[in-house]
């Protein structure tokens, strides 16, 4: 958002940019937000934030402690991503790198491992030549 507005205050401009990306036209029943929305107030819309321990549902605890999983995930695509320097562009293309890097991540871990076998498989194949004696007779 333009000018760096205090969280608080843009939380219902956010709800409703996502009625709308979502299709369903309204905002969600439910928000989870950090502490940086604490008494902000929303009619229809139920807030909970990170940390929040009364009031809430075994399910609503979970969906709380797994958006503070996805935080860090968000957190890395904004720095190693660059997210930060490009935010009207770059927001589905960061996502799209982020998930390529895991990606190459993994493949460089599997090429890795095959690398070793391969390499363990040749030395012992030449350690066994070497240790070779035909029979004398």
């Amino acid at each position: 958002m333009p000018g760096n507005p205090y969280d608080g205050h843009t939380l219902a401009e956010t709800l409703e940019q996502e009625g709308i990306l979502t299709g369903t036209d309204r905002p969600p029943a439910t928000a989870i937000v950090d502490r940086g929305y604490k008494g902000v107030k929303l009619e229809g819309v139920r807030i909970l934030m990170s940390g929040q321990k009364r009031g809430i549902s075994r399910a609503l605890q979970a969906m709380i402690k797994r958006r503070s999983a996805i935080e860090p995930t968000i957190g890395h695509m904004k720095m190693d991503g660059r997210l930060a320097r490009n935010p009207l562009k770059g927001a589905l293309m960061c996502g799209a790198g982020h998930n390529l890097r895991m990606i190459l991540a993994a493949l460089r871990l599997c090429c890795a491992r095959i690398g070793l076998s391969v390499q363990a498989a040749v030395a012992a194949l030449i350690g066994h030549s070497l240790n070779y004696r035909p029979a004398c007779g």
